[in-house]
């Protein structure tokens, strides 16, 4: 376990002073989220008057939980492009030589990508309540929605260094990121579940993120209703990513 914790600091530190201190990582990560919430939250607030929309804090609030859990999967997606970067310019092979035990070496870039979201999400949350977001969750039900994007955050790099470790080039970058946009962008975003229509609502039905979603619009009103669900389908995935991660690791290693 010592090593595995060593290692995983290790790693973690690197990460989170490139983050830090490169504002090539940093500016993205942060532009990014805030980019989606002012231009939904602005351009789309009209979408309140809609007939069916019935969600009771207003339109900063919905959308703040979309911007939340997209910030958390794409902080593990960033996470994985820094993977691929690192196979790239040998220090992966480097570290994957000198670590006594590597799964260390994926932990330390969960660690690093947590970091990245907590950073991104206290000056999203700062953005949405100086734009007057309302809430009418309690504490606990506050500390259960940012569960959600932390556990997701995890989830995203667990995909993400199973992608990266497998191709190990940037060439990646698109594997990565198009299916955790997909999944994203095909769950109700803009307006609740009821409101999509054909195709669409059939889609964002099945969609494993819909369900979040839902919780977490429900936790910021303090009325959840799908807690198990959500979780339950959080946990889930962090198992299944979890065993990809690590056959993505020993795929590298029987590489070189």
């Amino acid at each position: 376990m010592r090593e595995i914790y060593n290692v995983a600091k290790g790693v973690a530190w690197r990460q989170a002073h490139i983050f830090f201190t490169n504002p090539s990582f940093l500016l993205p990560s942060l532009l990014f989220p805030l980019f989606f919430f002012t231009a939904f939250v602005g351009g789309l607030s009209r979408i309140r008057d809609v007939p069916g929309f019935d969600f009771p804090l207003g339109y900063t609030a919905f959308q703040f939980v979309f911007v939340l859990l997209q910030s958390a999967a794409f902080s593990g997606v960033f996470t994985g492009f820094g993977i691929a970067r690192d196979w790239e310019s040998g220090f992966m092979r480097r570290l994957m030589l000198a670590a006594p035990n590597r799964v260390g070496i994926v932990l330390g870039y969960a660690i690093a990508g947590l970091v990245r979201w907590i950073t991104v999400i206290v000056v999203v949350t700062g953005v949405a309540f100086a734009a007057q977001m309302k809430i009418g969750g309690g504490g606990v039900d506050l500390f259960a929605l940012y569960t959600l994007g932390f556990l997701l955050s995890i989830v995203g790099t667990l995909w993400s260094a199973g992608v990266a470790m497998r191709l190990r080039t940037q060439q990646a970058f698109p594997v990565i990121q198009m299916p955790v946009f997909i999944l994203l962008f095909f769950a109700p975003v803009y307006v609740p579940l009821g409101l999509l229509q054909g195709w669409l609502h059939g889609v964002a039905r099945v969609n494993p993120i819909t369900p979040l979603l839902e919780e977490g619009r429900g936790l910021i009103s303090g009325s959840p209703d799908k807690t198990l669900l959500a979780f339950g389908i959080l946990f889930a995935l962090l198992g299944g990513f979890a065993i990809w991660a690590i056959r993505g690791l020993w795929r590298a290693e029987a590489a070189g």
